[in-house]
């Protein structure tokens, strides 16, 4: 997760549409600043940001599989809380994942892959947004991409800011 910029501080007045609560975010949103709790059912969060939302869950709420890494995927982020009726989008993960929170979630994670595994997903791909090549992107990054992405996040949170070419990655 090399952001070359906080997707949090350039969110200005967007800031209004994340409300979620921490406390009530879905258990397979990936550690970073966004995640989805609370959300509806309306499946409208792939719409407006199919490489960052999925469903899940319960009841099919939506949750931040990818974090955003440019303004124009912020912009798609801010788009789907927006659309959200129950403004169940949160924007405060970077305050609230704690180092130890996220290699806790990162030995947990045989759970998501489980738990994506264990689902038709083509059977809830509607309207063709293409949920279940979503989630075989994200069990993908699970077994590959996201390791790399989990420690510059841990840099971030144990440094206070993003990791350079030089910098050393904490273990996960």
């Amino acid at each position: 997760m090399t952001l070359p910029y906080d997707p949090v501080a350039g969110l200005g007045r967007d800031r209004e549409a994340f409300r979620g609560s921490w406390e009530e975010r879905l258990w397979l949103n990936v550690p970073g600043p966004f995640y989805g709790a609370g959300t509806d059912t309306c499946r409208t969060g792939r719409v407006a940001a199919p490489r960052h939302v999925l469903y899940g869950g319960a009841y099919l709420t939506e949750y931040v599989y990818l974090q955003p890494r440019t303004p124009a995927e912020t912009a798609r982020l801010v788009e789907a809380a927006d659309q959200d009726p129950f403004l169940g989008y949160g924007c405060d993960g970077d305050a609230r994942w704690t180092p130890d929170a996220v290699r806790e979630w990162w030995r947990d994670r045989g759970r998501i892959t489980a738990y994506l595994a264990a689902h038709d997903w083509d059977a809830v791909d509607w309207a063709g947004q293409g949920v279940a090549a979503a989630v075989r992107d994200y069990a993908s990054s699970l077994e590959g991409s996201l390791a790399a992405d989990l420690r510059a996040y841990l840099h971030r949170l144990e440094e206070g800011r993003f990791p350079t070419a030089g910098d050393r990655l904490p273990d996960l």
